[in-house]
């Protein structure tokens, strides 16, 4: 890559080398101020539009430094008698302004001009790198956009059409079902498509189908893609510094919380929008580039939803020391550094000039005062530190009622037979609303569920009595098949109806009949036209779409007592009254319905 010196000039390669570094303290110090003002403020509105300004300033602050520096690389210098007795005097007026900032110069030679190119090159790669990766990311969401999306039903769309105007938005959004992702998301910028995975349709209510559909409905009415969009590409261009991913990862957070509020405040239930979000935290594969409801680290979320956010003042007073004086620190390493970038600039051009005259005086400007942004950046540290100090009693207070509830509730879980349960197994228990009472219920039935397992039957609403009502039908059901047919909405009068007619379907076939859609009726339907179907053949034919109008229209087309599998395989084989019939005027006769299959097969007719 040591090509760059042929088509970018020395000069510029040093500047933007010196820029890169000067980004260290400027990015240390933005980063800092953010800090400070997002630690005195409550609003995630107001916490993600600070975030979103530091990241704007981090961008912002290379191309003014770049300009900067580039200032003294052209100085309007005059040669001659005249010239030098003009520049003479600002050399005088300057000579102290210019002794502490021309001090390092000898020390700001060892940076070879070398080192500043590989520098250079090393940040160029690193962006190249993080280019192909997005290009990559961009591929894929393509690829999925084409394989994997389609429309939704007709009734789901009404809902998300009704959500859509309840938030006041008259774009034109596009509601797809997606196989690829396991949580709802939004995709493109400029025409938004709302993907909603099919994990997500079947294994939340329908309550917290529209609350998360309200969450990516947000995203397009804030334009939150866009601004993931310039997220990413200050992400690529300042890759090197933490605090540029500190930020970006803070913009991130806020946004989800800002779209959370709009999901709660159209939906109303807080309790089970939470539930929806941990149930989505196991299925997070949304791309980078996509808006999705299960963004950003889930207890912080979660805690936030609920109202439970505990004492932090201690946190935030010892966050508002740490950030006054990282940015401290930066303003004092950034006065420093100027003066050794300038220095080192205006030498290397004093000494291209020396050689092609012989009386050249470069007059520097002076840099600008530190102390007046010191004093001005401490102010406002000062005044959160103060505002925060005011709250610490009250926190301290709230903290101390908040453990307590905690521990009668771990308490009484390790009462129930539950001991040492980590961290995320209590918060998914407590959020579901798994009681000691629960637990004792369904002990008392001779169960004996893990966490999980517990969660899965509170998510899904399995109480005592459903079990009890279930487990007349099968005494050896397990959690995993209670929980299955409660997903799939199967009753214990579901199963009575199968029971009433004679057959006697398994937990697997019950889930199976109900996925389909098998109903009494259709059974009754089905045995009406002379077939006696068993459960898998009932299951079989529901899917090939076998109705008893078909059977009948088979009939009528000659072929009578045929058996369940016959009709699916002539199904599956698109054997239809108007296919036997086509066969039977071209001179065909005689057709069993292997034939039939054959010509259909070979695409005869």
């Amino acid at each position: 890559m040591t090509n760059f010196v042929n088509w970018i000039s020395p000069e510029v390669l040093r500047t933007l080398g010196w820029t890169l570094l000067h980004f260290i303290w400027q990015g240390a110090g933005l980063a800092a101020l953010f800090a400070v003002a997002t630690a005195v403020c409550r609003s995630s509105t107001a916490r993600y539009a600070l975030a979103v300004s530091a990241l704007v300033l981090m961008m912002v602050s290379p191309v003014i430094t770049f300009t900067w520096l580039r200032a003294p690389a052209n100085p309007a210098v005059r040669t001659g008698a005249g010239g030098a007795s003009t520049s003479a005097g600002t050399s005088t007026r300057n000579a102290i302004a210019l002794s502490s900032s021309l001090a390092p110069v000898a020390e700001s030679r060892t940076v070879q001009p070398s080192a500043m190119l590989w520098l250079v090159e090393a940040w160029f790669l690193g962006v190249l790198l993080l280019s192909l990766r997005t290009a990559g990311g961009l591929f894929l969401i393509e690829r999925m956009r084409r394989k994997e999306v389609q429309p939704v039903g007709g009734e789901l769309y009404e809902r998300c059409l009704a959500l859509q105007r309840g938030m006041g938005l008259d774009r034109v959004i596009q509601y797809c079902e997606c196989h690829g992702l396991d949580a709802p998301a939004v995709l493109g910028w400029f025409r938004p498509v709302v993907l909603l995975p099919v994990r997500a349709l079947t294994g939340l209510s329908e309550q917290q189908i529209e609350a998360v559909i309200a969450h990516e409905l947000a995203h397009i009415r804030r334009l939150d893609c866009f601004v993931n969009l310039f997220q990413i590409a200050a992400e690529t261009l300042l890759f090197y510094h933490p605090a540029v991913w500190w930020v970006s990862q803070g913009i991130r957070a806020e946004r989800e919380n800002c779209c959370d509020d709009e999901a709660i405040s159209l939906c109303g239930d807080a309790v089970n929008y939470a539930r929806a979000l941990t149930l989505m935290e196991e299925w997070r594969t949304a791309p980078r580039l996509m808006m999705a409801a299960n963004r950003s680290p889930l207890a912080q979320r979660v805690v936030r939803v609920l109202g439970w956010e505990g004492a932090r003042g201690g946190t935030r007073v010892a966050g508002l020391a740490a950030s006054f004086v990282c940015l401290v620190g930066a303003l004092l390493a950034g006065h420093a550094f100027l003066g050794v970038a300038h220095a080192a600039l205006g030498a290397g051009t004093s000494q291209r000039q020396e050689q092609g005259s012989g009386s050249v005086i470069v007059v520097r400007p002076e840099p600008a005062a530190a102390k007046e942004r010191t004093a001005q950046a401490a102010k406002p540290s000062g005044m959160a530190a103060a505002k925060t100090q005011t709250n610490k009693n009250k926190d301290q207070q709230t903290a101390s009622d908040d453990l307590n509830k905690k521990q009668s509730y771990l308490d009484a879980m390790e009462a129930a037979g539950f001991k040492n349960l980590t961290v995320d197994e209590l918060i998914a228990m407590k959020i579901q609303g798994v009681t000691p009472e629960y637990v004792r219920e369904i002990h008392e039935l001779g169960f004996e569920p893990t966490p999980d397992e517990l969660v899965g039957m509170r998510v899904q609403g399995i109480t005592s009595e459903y079990v009890r009502e279930m487990r007349a039908f099968d005494s050896h059901l397990n959690i995993d098949e209670l929980i299955g047919m409660k997903v799939q909405g199967v009753t214990p009068e579901y199963i009575r109806e199968f029971h009433d007619l004679g057959l006697q379907p398994s937990a697997d076939d019950l889930i199976g009949l109900k996925v389909q859609g098998v109903t009494p009726g259709y059974v009754k339907e089905m045995r009406a036209t002379g077939l006696k179907p068993n459960t898998d053949e009932l299951i079989g034919m529901k899917v090939q779409g076998i109705t008893p109008e078909y059977v009948k229209s088979i009939e009528a087309a000659g072929f009578r007592d045929l058996d369940c599998d016959e009709l699916i395989g002539a199904k599956v084989q698109g054997i239809t009254p108007e296919f036997i019939e086509k066969a039977r005027k071209h001179g065909f006769q005689n057709l069993t319905l292997d034939k039939l299959m054959a010509l259909k097969h070979a695409d005869i007719l």
